[in-house]
């Protein structure tokens, strides 16, 4: 299963969002926070993980998914948000902490709810996996259309809430598909330190389902692979497992100073900057031209200026809507 054309191109196109968006997003964040680092100052409060460099685990997997199909994320869920198609001003304004934001600026970016997309994700790891097999239950039991997708980084692999999912998500033969964003990094301890196998994907043999694993960041090829899984998840054939050899281009968390990274290993990484190479790929196999290119690269920067505008421009909630929505 080969992405078409248009299936390539929405694929860039999300892409270059997702990036612009963040880049934004990241330059906002450091408003107010110098000369001494403070989280707690600046427009963006809080804690913030940016997802530059992991773009194509998103997009090529939502390229298979509607609105019906459930999706959970982890912390770092801007990409993957983007690719499902989370209102973006809702979602500026939620990081920004505004009253238009999707839980009226109670979540921030690490607690993002969309509803009209069926999309949501949490900043506790493998949070998502236990709501995820849930989702595909309930889908199971009503007999209504739609499959579950759970992003999850490597680390989470070790959490007990990965096993349990995959246990019951096997035993019930439920329409979910597990997605590992292997960038190689659990904060600040690599995954060889962390993990005793190599590749996850072998994990999904002792769940009898399907394991895929994808590497050297591939959108085309994570597009095929994610298109094997869900389509046997619609067909009733179950779960899978996919893990995508991935790799984030920023820290952990903005005001990491990354010094656990290996000498020379980001500058290697930016020389794969995914969004350079489905350029190039677009180009050679459908003659992409650099007007197409500047054309949609302008497009999707006054997208997502506008969102950064409006969240911007919102009103931040009042005092006493904390007490609100809440249970008592």
């Amino acid at each position: 299963m080969k992405p078409n054309k248009e299936q390539q191109l929405w694929m860039y196109e999300h892409m270059l969002i997702s990036r612009y968006f963040e880049e934004c997003i990241e330059k906002i964040y450091m408003e107010g926070k110098s000369p001494a680092f403070n989280m707690a100052n600046g427009p963006i409060p809080g804690e913030m993980h940016l997802s530059n460099g992991q773009e194509p685990c998103a997009v090529g997997v939502c390229a298979h998914l509607t609105d019906q199909d459930v999706v959970t994320s982890t912390h770092r869920p801007h990409h993957v948000a983007i690719s499902k198609g989370v209102d973006l001003k809702k979602m500026a304004a939620e990081i920004f902490g505004k009253k238009t934001g999707l839980s009226g600026g109670r979540g921030g970016h690490m607690h993002i709810f969309d509803a009209e997309v069926n999309f949501s994700c949490s900043g506790i790891i493998a949070e998502g996996m236990g709501p995820a097999v849930g989702a595909a239950l309930s889908r199971q039991l009503s007999g209504r259309p739609g499959v579950a997708v759970s992003f999850i980084g490597e680390g989470a692999v070790n959490q007990g809430a990965f096993h349990e999912a995959l246990n019951l998500a096997s035993i019930w033969k439920l329409p979910v598909v597990f997605v590992i964003e292997d960038n190689a990094w659990g904060i600040s301890v690599s995954k060889a330190d962390s993990t005793a196998v190599i590749k996850n994907d072998v994990r999904a043999a002792a769940y009898d389902m399907p394991g895929y694993h994808v590497s050297n960041n591939d959108p085309n090829a994570i597009f095929s692979a994610a298109g094997r899984a869900i389509q046997n998840a619609r067909d009733g054939g179950g779960p899978s497992l996919i893990e995508i050899e991935t790799y984030r281009l920023a820290g952990h968390f903005m005001g990491d100073a990354e010094g656990y990274r290996p000498d020379g290993e980001k500058e290697a990484l930016f020389n794969k900057d995914p969004i350079n190479r489905m350029k190039s790929q677009l180009t050679e196999l459908f003659n992409w031209t650099e007007s197409e290119d500047i054309a949609l690269v302008e497009k999707t920067r006054l997208q997502v200026d506008e969102a950064i505008q409006f969240a911007r421009d919102s009103e931040y909630p009042a005092p006493e809507e904390a007490l609100e929505k809440v249970f008592v």
